[in-house]
């Protein structure tokens, strides 16, 4: 069989091709030293390997190389310097071995393989069904035609210079995630030039950094920039994974995001980027993918990479039937990390984006798949498995922030709370709860009061701290903020997909009018819940990730899974900015900064102590909440004052649909912050025309609202006082 299968693929013509020689490598994939480059491929399962040599076309092939040593299961072989021109030279692989699926094998020579550690690529999938390894019409045969020509390849570069810039240290207290896309953040934006726009250059632009530090960004997280091959049921309809998604090379930057600037390569460009967010000092964390490949089922998904390199060791496999892939992310495979060999793959992709081009951590997709299982048998959740403990002993990972996607689609995956210590999470409770609290009126003060405080019932106080808890309202996947308050339903027709795709529980709102109004009184209520929801965002206890655009009113129309509009549907239309809510949100991180109870490194106590503040809750008459007050579902109105020897800060929360008076407790109280009206007061005393609420006062908030006051020195602990 194997034999057979080397005759099918169409051979280059003979030349003076130089032979590989034997030697240990120790980094796998392609590396260029002195002697010249050390090529290593693991693929344990696989009878022979050919190195593939092309011209600078990279279309026509030139030579094959057979891979001279095989040891430990990974397939080694130096190309001598001699042969010349090796830095930028273009390669792929063919592997041999037997065509099993029922034994989960997958070789097929006639077709070009990526190599999975490839630090730049070369070329495009375009789609077309000659990249399918296995015969379109006879799925259990493997098919014959040669893909040479059209197959992404890799190409052999040389590593970067050392960093220059040093790393930003955040506090993590006063951490603030800003998620954003880097060609919808650019795209339209009118200050950057228009041929950097959409690319890694645009968002290290002066005007790009600008608006972050403005707002008091601390934390960058970009979208998904490793190399990816769109799905051929998008490209057929005119469409790409726009969010990045379908990863096919973890550790080279996407050709698509670099401008094209000549004397730059995609991976200089994006160096300089975090080398640029670096000395604005902004972190840099990545949205990385190796739950799964763009290779997506065996039936219907191409073979560009791992299935035709070792399909039977990269991914996790039916028990029942190796055939098929097991699925636990909906996207047709699941990567078995659970293998050292696979383990060490997606190590070493990780340490190249630290020590080559500097980031400083990572948000994991889906980060239950990676955690799965010890054992092909036992798929479970394990928090001490493979990959995590690989993480927490890694000297140059385990100090990166580490941000998990904390579920899957596999029984068991959702898991959040519990990633081990060190680890951020995003807490989806939040969301749901904060959701349902302003917009729909449900979820009882409890719940509401336990997410803002950190989620303490999720993040084991005594192992984490509050920061764990990665708090958001809205992220790429699902509804804008603006979208959130103007629609009740999903709009995703454009997807192709007959309006089935994206979430069906929003938790959203259209106040009366389903998208577009000019009616005054609707666009005033989604402007106050706009506000409200923010606020609650950006002073809750935890870590506070804001999406980009959110701030700006960014609108999708509707679609709330909008992964495939590579188009002005997601890009942030800077020209239709909302200035006024976009101050609104300077202006609450900036009392954030200044009073650093809403910025704290403990969990909040019942009183105060020297190293926690305290927090106590109250009804909006100020009397304190009873047992039967918290398991109120109809009630939204109540209030928390946190305190410290020197400080107190007094939050009111009106989540009902009326306005609601609040008793506020003895002294004078400095108004901080009215989310009704988008005021925002950064002083400290009442001086200079601020605000201040008298004592015994009766403040009316409206519906949907937030305020925020303080008061200097200790709370009073004078016998009747209901807020003392």
């Amino acid at each position: 069989m194997n034999a057979q299968r080397r005759s099918t693929a169409t051979k280059p013509a003979k030349s003076a091709a130089p032979s590989l020689l034997p030697g240990r490598v120790t980094t796998l994939g392609a590396q260029l030293q002195a002697d010249g480059v050390h090529f290593a491929l693991t693929a344990p399962h696989a009878q022979a390997v050919e190195l593939c040599l092309f011209a600078a076309d990279g279309q026509t092939e030139i030579a094959r190389l057979p891979m001279p040593t095989l040891r430990d299961g990974i397939w080694q072989g130096v190309l001598p310097s001699a042969a010349g021109g090796v830095n930028g030279l273009i390669y792929g692989w063919r592997v041999h071995g037997p065509w099993a699926p029922h034994e989960g094998h997958r070789f097929n020579p006639a077709k070009l393989l990526l190599d999975p550690c490839a630090r730049e690529v070369v070329g495009r999938y375009d789609g077309s069904d000659i990249h399918l390894g296995h015969d379109p019409a006879h799925p259990d045969r493997p098919d014959p035609r040669d893909n040479a020509a059209t197959a992404l390849k890799a190409r052999v570069v040389a590593d970067l210079p050392p960093l220059a810039q040093p790393r930003p240290a955040i506090d993590p207290a006063q951490r603030v995630i800003y998620e954003l896309h880097v060609k919808g953040y650019t795209a339209q934006h009118p200050d950057v030039p228009p041929a950097l726009r959409g690319s890694y250059a645009g968002l290290a632009h002066p005007a790009s950094i600008a608006h972050l530090k403005a707002l008091g960004i601390t934390t960058v997280s970009l979208l998904p920039i490793a190399f990816r091959a769109d799905e051929a049921r998008l490209q057929h309809m005119g469409l790409s994974n726009y969010w990045g998604y379908t990863p096919i090379a973890w550790s080279a930057p996407e050709t698509r995001l670099w401008s094209g600037t000549p004397g730059s390569t995609p991976r200089s460009e994006f160096r300089a980027l975090v080398d640029a967010l670096h000395a604005a000092g902004l972190e840099v964390i990545l949205d990385v993918v190796y739950n799964h490949t763009a290779e997506l089922d065996p039936l219907s998904g191409p073979t560009l990479s791992l299935r035709g390199i070792d399909n039977a060791l990269y991914y996790h496999l039916d028990p029942q039937d190796p055939s098929r892939t097991l699925d636990w992310t909906g996207c047709g495979n699941s990567l078995n990390l659970n293998a050292p060999l696979v383990l060490r793959v997606v190590m070493d992709s990780l340490r190249r984006w630290v020590t080559e081009f500097g980031v400083d951590g990572f948000r994991f997709d889906l980060a239950s798949t990676l955690a799965r299982g010890t054992t092909r048998v036992n798929n479970d959740f394990q928090s001490d498995g493979a990959f995590l403990s690989a993480i927490s002993q890694d000297p140059v990972l385990c100090n990166c922030l580490l941000v998990a996607e904390p579920w899957d689609l596999g029984p068991g995956g959702y898991r959040v709370g519990g990633f081990p210590p060190g680890w951020l999470e995003w807490n989806d409770r939040f969301r749901d709860t904060q959701r349902g609290f302003w917009l729909q009126h449900q979820n009882a003060p409890s719940e509401f009061a336990t997410r803002l405080a950190g989620s303490s019932d999720v993040f084991h106080p005594a192992l984490r701290g509050p920061h764990s808890s990665v708090n958001f309202i809205t992220a790429h996947d699902g509804f804008t903020l603006r979208d959130l308050v103007s629609y009740a339903h999903r709009h995703n027709h454009a997807n192709g997909e007959d309006n089935r795709d994206g979430h069906g529980h929003n938790l959203s709102t259209n106040n009366g009018v389903e998208g577009p109004t000019d009616h005054a009184d609707v666009l005033a209520a989604r402007a106050r819940q706009s506000r409200a929801l923010l606020a609650v965002l950006l002073l809750a206890l935890g870590t506070p990730m804001l999406l980009a655009g959110d701030e700006l009113g960014h609108s999708q129309r509707g679609n709330n899974n909008a992964y495939c509009q590579d188009n002005a549907l997601s890009w942030i239309d800077w020209a239709q900015a909302d200035v006024a809510l976009r101050d609104f949100v300077r202006g609450v991180l900036a009392l954030r900064r200044k009073l650093p109870l809403l910025q704290s490194h403990a969990w909040w106590a019942p009183a105060p102590t020297p190293s926690q503040p305290g927090a106590v809750w109250y009804r909006a008459d100020g009397q304190p909440m009873e047992r039967a007050d918290w398991e109120r579902d109809d009630h939204g109105a109540l209030m928390v004052r946190l305190s410290t020897a020197s400080q107190q800060v007094l939050i009111l929360i009106n989540a009902e649909g009326q306005e609601v008076p609040f008793t506020l407790g003895p002294g004078s109280w400095i108004l901080r912050l009215s989310s009704d009206n988008g005021f925002v007061n950064l002083a400290q005393g009442s001086q200079n025309g601020d605000k201040t609420l008298q004592l015994g006062a009766q403040q009316t908030l409206p519906p949907t609202s937030l305020l925020i006051a303080t008061q200097e020195g200790p709370a009073r602990t004078r016998s009747g006082d209901p807020l003392a």
